[in-house]
């Protein structure tokens, strides 16, 4: 799903002067794409984390340059924020064709809770954080949701191949690949330490046939 435009300029100013251009409430941009031009640009720093909060990185956004009559699809690819003030200091934008297939990492969220929690010992392991997809950009999902409920005892997990996803997306994983799994925690070796040494203490007691 592509989201709301978000209009933006070409920009002249380059280098350390952008700094002036981050005062002024804009943010630096460098746009690229297969098949295109490169090139410099700047947005309204505001409404382009709006945009962020709303929609994330993973999805499509609609952009307008200067006094372009069609939008431009486009994936924040990277951005760059003030160490200090969190405050953003440049993005990438890479324009996608919906013709052509992209690779992207998407996250994986987990939705619900696993019942097996419930049972003394057991505990949840999350092995993956986010999977390698490939699609037209129209297909894309913003993110990977797995669905803990179906994990109800020890040693169950959701593989890869467990995943409900739209079929023209292609995961780039192994189908056995765990993503997450419940594991039974290890018995304490301080109590097994003890219970091993009081055994031994413990003197056994022998019958003697007069």
């Amino acid at each position: 799903m592509v989201s709301t435009g978000l209009k933006v300029s070409k920009r002249e100013v380059t280098g350390k002067k952008t700094r002036f251009l981050r005062r002024d409430g804009q943010t630096p941009a460098h746009l690229f794409g297969r098949g295109i031009e490169s090139m410099s640009l700047q947005c309204n720093t505001e409404e382009l984390q709006n945009m962020i909060n709303l929609k994330g990185t993973t999805r499509l956004l609609n952009i307008k340059i200067g006094g372009e009559k069609e939008y431009r699809s486009v994936f924040i690819r990277e951005i760059q924020r003030d160490s200090i003030s969190g405050i953003l200091q440049h993005v990438d934008l890479y324009q996608v064709n919906q013709t052509e297939k992209i690779k992207l990492a998407l996250p994986i969220v987990f939705k619900g809770s696993a019942p097996a929690l419930k049972q003394k010992n057991n505990i949840i392991e999350h092995i993956l954080t986010e999977l390698t997809v490939e699609s037209l950009p129209g297909d894309l999902p913003p993110q990977i949701d797995v669905d803990l409920s179906v994990l109800t005892s020890s040693n169950q997990a959701i593989t890869v191949r467990d995943l409900e996803i739209n079929p023209n997306v292609t995961i780039d994983a192994q189908p056995d690949q765990i993503i997450v799994k419940i594991s039974l925690v290890a018995e304490d070796k301080e109590a097994a330490s003890e219970a091993a040494q009081t055994e031994t203490a413990t003197p056994e007691t022998k019958t003697e046939k007069k």
